[in-house]
């Protein structure tokens, strides 16, 4: 949000049919003070207004709308929480006991007030109903989903006929993501055969700094990329110049205790590029080992090297994962189908189209 705190909230109209939009402020130096800026705007912003059912995505928003709303719905969609999250966005909050505790007790309250908790993955509604007691009734699982118009295989495509094996990163940098693997794979790699890795995504100065480091110790300069977060549409391009899609997610309590849907995971198969991921219940939603992508142990570099090698090499197995997971994606991954099933899960709380409902979501 770029409003100066106290201006008015922009309110940007109908952005599609009967879909309107409005922004408020969230500013601040700190991501306390921008919560606080948001909410304090919230709350001015809903006062007089009443919704069929409310929506959203995290406590710093759904706090205070459980604490203002009586007679809405609420539906909490939960794709992480900041218990968990917060100390590898912002190294050292965990040590702030006072702050952590805070979180847990708004984070219980937002799932104690839901009427509905949508998450992407198995594991996330495990973790909510063996350790945050949310009652299993209440939890509907809605797998991420892909524009299979835009993420398409390449018309052209000759899969690893490159001189060069190009492999692939795209998503945010960080901690959890395992991007640092990569470029150590890379390195083993590159023992054998010519190989690039390119980053794309989303980084601090800091989490870039530190991607780029490792590739100047391991004498990779030349041969890995950072790039910024970029629009779809460049993004496809990338995948059709690549030959492996890397998703090397690290063994810790955000991936396998919280749970998440790798979206960078469909999205590649979608596009009919090869993915190498690691071994981990959330990606074994998505798909088969040996059907789909290949999986490798999380957090080794050697077996991320040797299957991208082993995808080198054989080029009809490649060829046979990338065609499989693309038509497994067209079948159970589409947008329509989680939006399908979204409705589904409103219409079950009595939620009709005709009804006025509020997405509710801080940036």
């Amino acid at each position: 949000m770029t409003a100066a705190a106290g201006a008015e909230p922009n309110l940007l109209g109908e952005r599609w049919p009967a879909v309107l939009h409005t922004e408020l402020p969230a500013v601040g130096p700190s991501l306390i003070d921008r919560a606080l800026c948001f909410r304090h705007y919230l709350a001015h912003w809903i006062r007089n207004r009443q919704f069929d059912a409310i929506q959203f995505r995290s406590i710093f928003e759904g706090f205070p709308l459980v604490e203002l709303v009586s007679r809405s719905r609420l539906i909490f969609e939960v794709n992480g929480l900041p218990s968990i999250e917060l100390k590898y966005r912002y190294p050292g909050a965990e040590d702030d006991r006072e702050l952590m505790r805070k979180v847990m007790i708004q984070e219980q309250a937002c799932l104690h007030a839901a009427d509905l908790i949508v998450t992407p993955s198995g594991v996330t509604r495990d973790y909510l109903t063996s350790a945050r007691f949310v009652s299993l009734e209440k939890v509907r699982v809605i797998p991420n989903g892909v524009d299979v118009d835009v993420f398409r295989p390449a018309e052209f495509r000759q899969p690893n006929n490159r001189a060069t094996l190009q492999l692939l990163y795209f998503g945010t940098l960080s901690a959890w993501q395992g991007v640092e693997l990569g470029i150590r794979a890379l390195a083993q790699v590159r023992a054998h055969v010519p190989a690039e890795l390119t980053i794309v995504g989303a980084a601090s100065g800091w989490e870039r700094d530190g991607l780029l480091s490792l590739a100047a110790k391991l004498g990779l300069t030349s041969f890995v990329r950072v790039l910024s977060a970029m629009p779809q549409s460049e993004l496809v391009e990338h995948l059709h110049a690549s030959d492996i899609l890397l998703a090397p997610l690290t063994l810790d309590d955000r991936n396998v205790v919280q749970g998440c849907c790798p979206l960078k995971i469909l999205e590649a198969m979608a596009a009919g590029v090869p993915v190498i991921a690691s071994d981990l219940p959330v990606v074994r939603e998505l798909g088969c080992d040996g059907e789909h992508f290949l999986l490798v142990k999380a957090g080794s570099v050697a077996q991320i090297a040797q299957a991208a090698l082993r995808l080198t090499s054989d080029r009809e197995l490649a060829a046979g994962l990338a065609e499989r997971a693309r038509a497994h994606v067209v079948r159970n991954f589409t947008w329509k189908r989680a939006g399908d099933a979204l409705a589904e899960a409103y219409e079950e709380l009595g939620i009709s189209r005709s009804s006025t409902v509020l997405s509710c979501r801080r940036s």
